[in-house]
């Protein structure tokens, strides 16, 4: 078969889709293959049928058939395999010094052929992140890109190497779609720092890496006293929902880092390539000013690089969060096309940027990650890229630094334990950073509190357009809608609990709880965790984001031990008169909140933050088809304020959640964990008539 010869370049502007179906949006690790006895053959053309029937692909099938995944591609699912032609697979051969299959072991078959295919259906049009939404047989993401052949037709590029080629694209069959592909994908199995190591481009950052010592502090991978068989699944009932939840099947650890190349220290600021000496004073003004006591320390001189009260050591640890992405759509909430959304799931991209925020490995700092989609405060920004520690608003005009999403042909990006990216500036915990771009409202969803849920696949996971059976829930291995998880005692860092089960609940569009996912504590649960680090110390309140429903039950709060005001009772909506009765009106389309006046919407907020409450923010919504449904104009869905007490940025804080429940209320006193809020005394202690803390 004669193939077109490709150009690769930079697809800029190119959108090789007008919508995301539904199927990318099922994200998670992928699971085992599905057991024997949900198997169901068709009667049509199967993966199976495709690969033995095409002689230009024979020996990626006796690959698949070595690796004893060919019953699996003639059976029921949901599959796209990436399919190298003959000349591919001898090509690789020849790369790794072979002449035949024959000399490839059974392992290898396998490695290759759990490369190629994924648990999801995907064409061409539905590529248009940076990486694939579902992970590979083996669990790893693969990498995408656009770019342009002869004759200007957009295709699609894996691994900034292969191609997808035009005129064999989006084959369909019974049971997935076929991609021809002109070269073998490989995934590095490399740390991720032999990556940084193996980059020329980035010899100053890996320098500094290794002299300061953090380089040690990024090399776990996985846990291998994980026994996810060891643990049960547990059947609970949410609010009128039967569901199933599973252990997590991996506990690994990773590492994103963003750095700088070598080129832009050297022409912006003057740091010749390898010359930490000057890459150190740079640090020691970007930190000197945020630790002034420690100047005068024995670990702040150049002999002293590992220590940790280092500049340097400080300036390459902010640089490095405590989680892995595979690629920069991971950094910031899913984005959907789904009727009425066409952006990040559950935000109103008008009213603000799509922002998550991630711990960093500088202890007690965070990274703010925002991608840019409100027009009138773009500045020097490009819409829907990404950037950290950006602010740029009516107050601030900080442009933060970009984040390059640009796929490599000749270094690899992706690791076993971690991925790195470019970024156009210097990123610090700067004085402008602690005390401007962090001194706002945090809002974090739960699921970004805890690192392990990013680094393991399991947020964003299954198909948040589908719910489950009402009845019997589906605990078939790989559910068709995917999977809820629990997290036994010890996965989850910084979090102890007797007495309960800790569950997350899968996105759904139409469910009342923030980019449609939550968490629920189950049993006479006595639950504790590290809140995330704020960014200076000061007065500060602690809010929690929920939904009220009759199903739930009551909470006492503990703020580093100390109880915190009345019982939080869950299944009290807004207008009961535990807080404001029916003097204001709600409603959904939040006609009638935006219909009152800046001083009715200002004496409301007062009267409810002195109950210790805040409606819910008006840029976040639940969706179907057509109707966006904001929470601002909902009773049920409403802020708690936790706490309001000084904390002190340099030490560890913690929240507890103690059932306070008249026995099993409810469905086993069942209470909701959706989102945090982090909010200074800045942002709330506004006073006087007619001022409120903005609704956002």
């Amino acid at each position: 078969m004669k193939h077109k010869e490709i150009l690769r370049k930079t697809a800029v502007g190119v959108l090789l889709a007008l919508l995301t179906p539904l199927s990318s949006l099922m994200l998670g690790s992928c699971s085992d293959e599905p057991d024997a006895e949900n198997f169901y053959t068709f009667t049509g053309k199967m993966m199976s049928d495709y690969l033995k029937s095409n002689p230009e692909y024979s020996e990626f099938t006796e690959i698949v058939d070595r690796a004893g995944l060919m019953d699996l591609l003639s059976t029921y699912g949901h599959y796209t395999c990436f399919v190298p032609s003959n000349d591919a697979i001898n090509t690789y051969l020849k790369k790794r010094g072979l002449s035949s299959l024959d000399q490839l072991t059974n392992a290898d078959c396998d490695t290759v052929a759990r490369t190629h295919i994924v648990a999801n259906m995907y064409t061409t049009m539905e590529m248009t992140q940076d990486r694939l939404a579902t992970a590979n047989l083996l669990g790893r993401y693969l990498a995408t890109s656009s770019g342009f052949d002869n004759d200007s037709n957009a295709v699609v590029f894996l691994e900034g190497t292969a191609h997808i080629y035009y005129e064999l694209k989006d084959d369909s069959v019974e049971n997935g779609i076929m991609q021809p592909i002109d070269m073998v994908l490989e995934k590095s199995n490399s740390y991720i720092t032999d990556l940084l190591r193996d980059n020329p481009k980035i010899s100053t950052f890996y320098a500094a890496l290794v002299a300061t010592g953090v380089i040690n502090e990024v090399m776990k991978v996985e846990d291998p006293e994980w026994q996810p068989k060891e643990h049960e699944k547990y059947y609970y009932k949410s609010h009128t929902w039967s569901e199933v939840g599973w252990v997590p099947d991996t506990k690994k650890y990773g590492y994103t880092f963003f750095i700088e190349p070598d080129s832009l220290l050297e022409t912006k600021y003057g740091i010749a390539k390898g010359d930490l000496q000057a890459l150190y004073k740079k640090a020691c003004e970007l930190y000197d000013p945020v630790y002034p006591e420690d100047v005068s320390a024995p670990g702040h001189s150049f002999d002293n690089l590992t220590d940790s009260v280092n500049p340097l050591h400080r300036f390459i640890q902010y640089h490095i969060l405590n989680k892995t992405v595979a690629g920069s759509s991971d950094l910031t909430p899913m984005e959907v096309s789904i009727g009425v959304v066409q952006g990040a799931f559950g935000f109103d991209e008008t009213l603000i940027n799509p922002v998550d925020w991630h711990m960093t490995l500088l202890p007690h700092t965070m990274i703010k990650v925002e991608q840019l989609t409100v027009r009138s405060y773009q500045g020097e920004g490009t819409l829907r890229q990404r950037y950290v520690n950006r602010r740029y608003d009516s107050a601030y005009k900080i442009e933060g630094q970009h984040i390059d999403a640009t796929i490599e042909s000749d270094y690899v990006h992706d690791a076993i334990n971690g991925h790195y990216f470019y970024v156009n500036d210097i990123v610090a915990f700067s004085d402008e950073v602690q005390n401007k771009v962090q001194n706002a409202r945090i809002r974090m969803d739960f699921s970004t509190v805890f690192p392990e849920v990013v680094c393991n696949g399991l947020r964003f996971e299954g198909d948040p357009t589908q719910d489950d059976p009402a009845g019997t829930p589906d605990d078939s291995s790989t559910p068709k809608n995917g999977r809820n998880y629990y997290f036994p005692l010890g996965y989850l860092d910084g979090v102890s609990f007797t007495n309960c089960h800790v569950v997350l609940r899968r996105p759904h569009m139409n469910f009342w709880s923030w980019q449609g996912d939550e968490w629920n504590l189950f049993g006479d649960y006595d639950f504790t965790f590290r809140i995330p680090p704020i960014p200076y110390s000061g007065d500060w309140q602690v809010r929690l984001g929920f939904c009220a429903i009759e199903t739930r039950g009551v909470m006492q709060a503990y703020f580093d031990g100390v109880p915190q005001g009345i019982p939080l009772d869950m299944t009290k909506y807004l207008d009961s008169d535990l807080y404001i009765g029916e003097r204001f009106e709600f409603d959904e389309t939040c006609a009638k909140y935006d219909a009152m006046s800046d001083e009715e919407k200002a004496e409301e907020q007062k009267l409810l933050r002195n109950l210790g409450a805040y409606r819910a923010p008006r840029s976040i919504f639940h969706f179907d088809q057509s109707n966006k449904n904001y929470f601002i104009g909902n009773n049920r869905t409403y802020r708690r304020i936790i706490c309001q007490t000084y904390m002190d940025a340099t030490k560890d804080h913690f929240v507890r959640l103690r059932v306070a429940s008249d026995g099993k209320q409810g469905n086993n006193n069942e209470f909701m964990l959706d989102y945090l809020e982090l909010v200074p005394k800045s942002v709330y202690g506004v006073d006087g008539d007619g001022k409120m803390e903005d609704d956002l």
